[in-house]
C-alpha cells in the first residue's frame, strides 16, 4: 500500500507505528481545542445562572476530575495499542460483532453532532455576514471541515495550531470587554441570578457534557508516544478547557444576569464575531467527523469484510452531514443523539475492566504489539458483555440518583469485573482479522 494512501487512511484499522506518532503538545492542543468550544461557554453560563461562583468552580472541578479519569484510563489503552476505539473493542470485551455496533453508534452519533454544529455555525454566519442563506453556509462550512479531515491527523493538528490560539485571543477580547465594566470581586461573591442548581446537578452537566468525547479518547491518543504523554495532555487539555472557558461563562452569566451569553462572545464588531463562530466550531467539528469516519470504517470492515479507505468514508459522511444540516433535518434527531449518548459511558467501563483487570484477551494484544500487527482472530460475540452494556445504559437512562453517565460507567465496569471473576466472559464464535489490517504498517513520519 502506498505511503501516501496510508497517510490519508490514517491507520483506520491498523496500529499507528512509532514513527507516525506526535509530540504530546501536538495532541494536547487538539484535546484543548475540543473542550474550548462555544458550547463550553453555554455550559459555564448555565452553571453561573444557577450557582454562585465558587459552587460552580467545584462543579467544574469535580466534573473535570471524572472526565480526566475516564480519558486517561481509556486513553492509555489507545496509546499502548495504537488503535482507534472501535477496533480496540474487539479485544476489550466486545468481540468482532460487538465492535461493529460500537463503530456504528459512534458513526451515527458524531455525524449527527457534526451536522448540528455545522448548522449552529451557519446560523451565526448568516446573521453576521449574510451573502448566503443559512442552508448555504451549512454546506460551505460542513464541506470546508470535511476537506480538512480528509488529510487526517496531520492536517487537523495544523488547523488546531492556528484555530486554538486565535479563538482564545478573540474570545478573550470579547470577554474582557464585557467584564471590564464589572467588579470581579462582586461577580465572584454575588448570588446566582437564576433558579438554583445543586452541586450534584452541576457536576452532572459538566461530566455529561463531554463524556462521549472522553470515551472515544483512543481515536486521539493512538498518536501519542507514551503513557506519560496521555496523562500530561489530558490534565492540561481538560483542566484548561473546563476552567478557562467554563469559568468565563460563569462570570459572564453573573455579569449580564442571563444564561444566554453566546451573543456577547460573538457580538464583537464584524469580522471578529465571524471568526469566533468559525474557529469555535471548527476545532471540535473536525474531531466529530474524524471519529465518525473511523467508526464507520470499522463497521464496514467487520460486517462486510472490506477495508474501505478512511478518507473516502470521511468524504461521504461529511457530505451527508452537511446536506442534513442544510436541510434542517437534524433538529429532529437531537433527542435520539442524546439517547445514543447514554450508551457510551458503559463502553469505557467495560473496556477498562477487560484491559486492566479481567484480561481475557489482553495476552493476544501483548503478543502482537511489538510486531505492529493485530491478533489473527477475535471472538465474534461476547454475550455477557452485550447484556452488561444494555443493562448499564438503562441504569444511566432511568436511575435518577447520582450522575447518570457515571452511574452507567461504574455499573459497566463493576458488572464486567464480577462476570469475569465468575468465568462468564466467554466468546461465541471466532472471526479472522483481515490481512490488510495486519499489514498496514508503512509509516508516514510525524513532523511534530
Amino acid at each position: 500500500m502506498a505511503a501516501s494512501q496510508v497517510g490519508t487512511d490514517d491507520y483506520a484499522l491498523a496500529r499507528v507505528p512509532a514513527s507516525a506518532r506526535y509530540s504530546w503538545w501536538s495532541v494536547a492542543t487538539q484535546r484543548f481545542g475540543q473542550i474550548s468550544a462555544l458550547s463550553q461557554f453555554l455550559l459555564g453560563a448555565t452553571l453561573g445562572f444557577g450557582m454562585d461562583f465558587w459552587t460552580a468552580f467545584w462543579a467544574l472541578t469535580l466534573g473535570a476530575v471524572i472526565l480526566e479519569l475516564v480519558a486517561i484510563l481509556i486513553g492509555i489503552i489507545g496509546a499502548r495499542e495504537g488503535l482507534q476505539t472501535s477496533v480496540i473493542a474487539r479485544w476489550t470485551g466486545f468481540g468482532q460483532a460487538g465492535s461493529s455496533l460500537i463503530g456504528l453508534a459512534i458513526g451515527i452519533s458524531l455525524i449527527g453532532w457534526f451536522g448540528i454544529q455545522s448548522a449552529v455555525s451557519a446560523a451565526g454566519l448568516s446573521a453576521l455576514v449574510g451573502v448566503l442563506p443559512t442552508w448555504g453556509w451549512s454546506l460551505v462550512f460542513g464541506l470546508a471541515v470535511t476537506f480538512v479531515v480528509l488529510r487526517g491527523f496531520h492536517s487537523m493538528a495544523w488547523v488546531a495550531y492556528v484555530t486554538v490560539p486565535a479563538f482564545l485571543i478573540l474570545v478573550g477580547w470579547s470577554i474582557i470587554s464585557e467584564l471590564s465594566n464589572h467588579s470581579l470581586g462582586a461577580l465572584t461573591s454575588s448570588a446566582p441570578p437564576g433558579p438554583p442548581l445543586s452541586l450534584l446537578e452541576g457536576t452532572t452537566l459538566v461530566a455529561g457534557g463531554f463524556i462521549v468525547g472522553a470515551v472515544i479518547t483512543p481515536d486521539m491518543t493512538r498518536f501519542n508516544r507514551g503513557v506519560g504523554d496521555v496523562v500530561k495532555q489530558t490534565l492540561l487539555g481538560i483542566t484548561l478547557g473546563e476552567y478557562v472557558i467554563g469559568l468565563s461563562g460563569v462570570l459572564l452569566a453573573h455579569a449580564v444576569g442571563s444564561a444566554n451569553v453566546i451573543t456577547i462572545v460573538t457580538s464583537s464588531v464584524g469580522w471578529v464575531g465571524t471568526l469566533v463562530i468559525i474557529l469555535g466550531t471548527m476545532k471540535i467539528n473536525d474531531w466529530n467527523l474524524y471519529s465518525s469516519g473511523l467508526g464507520v470504517v470499522n463497521f464496514i470492515g467487520t460486517v462486510f469484510g472490506r477495508h474501505v479507505n478512511r478518507a473516502a468514508v470521511t468524504l461521504v459522511v461529511g457530505v451527508i452531514g452537511s446536506v442534513l444540516a442544510a436541510g434542517g433535518i437534524l433538529d429532529k434527531f437531537t433527542e435520539f443523539l442524546i439517547v445514543l449518548g447514554v450508551a457510551f459511558p458503559p463502553i469505557a467501563g467495560i473496556m477498562v475492566a477487560e484491559y486492566f483487570v479481567v484480561k481475557r484477551w489482553r495476552p493476544e494484544l501483548d503478543q502482537t504489539r511489538d510486531h505492529g500487527t493485530l491478533p489473527a482472530t477475535a471472538p465474534t460475540w461476547v454475550p455477557a458483555t452485550i447484556v452488561i452494556w444494555i443493562g448499564a445504559a438503562l441504569i444511566g437512562k432511568y436511575v435518577e440518583w447520582g450522575l447518570p453517565s457515571i452511574n452507567s460507567l461504574v455499573v459497566g465496569f463493576v458488572a464486567y469485573v464480577v462476570a469475569g471473576k465468575l468465568g462468564l466472559i466467554r466468546g461465541v464464535g471466532t472471526s479472522r482479522t483481515m490481512d490488510s489490517e495486519q499489514t498496514e504498517t508503512t509509516a508516514v513520519p510525524a513532523t511534530s
